[in-house]
């Protein structure tokens, strides 16, 4: 049984331990929070820690699985905890994963851990995807689309503005920029496939202004792309964006041959746990082979990511 520590306890959180009491192979020895643990309950019964505990229980976790948010708390976090415990994490911010991997390598040497990040669905299966693609179409040209649907990265970005209570961040496709991607037609640029929208509970008396022109200056985020921002109340937030649907398309076309994966998702975070969850049962067996450093969902073969029954895998093939 692969004993994993859950590292936030929010909606990623809790959808990884579901996934675990449902796995068969996987169970949750911890979680650990940075808020109260005396406020917070676990319908499975697991154990509720604060955050600093998680040092301690490092002989006690094979895996640990961070579910915090990558805007500001990942790059912190995930190199502090793979100096002690093999990690999996979901960082999503693609222009600065290079730097991220750095980091956590270097700190996965020092401590003798392996440690998997960017293991989602875009940055993860979407990138083995677009490998693919990119291998056995290698004179061709790719694309990704996002969505429609809510991003808990850039929505949990849009939160960390001053003023802003709560937020949620649709990604939205352009339909136009698909049929061109599917015909082959390159030179799309990240404003012409896709524009945001971005739903806002603001405090009393913020300044609506400034909070809409910060959120558009986001780098990464949002400042690509052609965003709108729109201000609610938490009633509305509640009743019409209370749920976190996504998914997307990669597509690749050339020499007469074109390749297209899509998700459509009820909840992104749900999916998103599922896929940390295999990947952390990867990372559990790899470093019992020997393996430490930090690596990506390319670095893994696809094997190492079901349970160990021979049987079943010969069958997938």
């Amino acid at each position: 049984m692969i004993r994993i520590g859950i590292y936030g306890y929010g909606n990623l959180g809790r959808g990884v331990e579901e996934a675990a009491a449902r796995s068969g192979d996987i169970q949750t020895a911890a979680i650990f929070t940075r808020r109260d643990p005396a406020g917070l309950s676990s319908p499975f019964g697991s154990i509720i820690l604060p955050a600093e505990q998680s040092v301690e229980l490092a002989e006690r976790i094979d895996v640990m699985i961070v579910c915090t948010g990558s805007a500001q708390d990942t790059p912190i976090v995930s190199p502090m905890l793979a100096r002690k415990h093999s990690i999996v994490d979901s960082y999503d911010c693609h222009g600065r994963i290079s730097r991220h991997i750095a980091a956590v390598d270097a700190a996965a040497k020092a401590g003798g851990t392996l440690a998997l990040v960017a293991a989602g669905w875009d940055p993860g299966i979407f990138s083995v995807m677009r490998a693919f693609g990119e291998a056995f179409i290698p004179h061709g040209k790719g694309f990704t689309f996002w969505g429609r649907g809510v991003s808990a990265g850039h929505s949990e970005a849009a939160r960390h503005v001053e003023g802003v209570i709560d937020a949620r961040e649709y990604t939205v496709p352009l339909p136009l920029a698909i049929d061109r991607a599917r015909s082959g037609d390159g030179g799309l640029s990240e404003r012409e496939m896709h524009r945001r929208e971005c739903y806002v509970v603001a405090e009393p008396n913020a300044d609506r202004e400034r909070i809409s022109a910060e959120i558009r200056a986001i780098p990464d985020y949002y400042e690509p792309y052609d965003t709108e921002v729109i201000f609610i109340t938490a009633e509305q937030m509640e009743r019409a964006h209370s749920t976190m649907p996504h998914g997307g398309r990669v597509i690749r076309h050339g020499d007469g041959s074109t390749a297209e994966y899509s998700l459509r998702l009820d909840s992104n975070p749900h999916f998103t746990a599922t896929v940390l969850l295999c990947y952390a049962r990867a990372v559990a067996r790899l470093h019992e082979l020997g393996e430490c450093g930090c690596r990506t969902v390319l670095d893994i073969p696809p094997a190492f990511l079901l349970p160990q029954d021979k049987g079943r895998i010969s069958d997938l093939l």
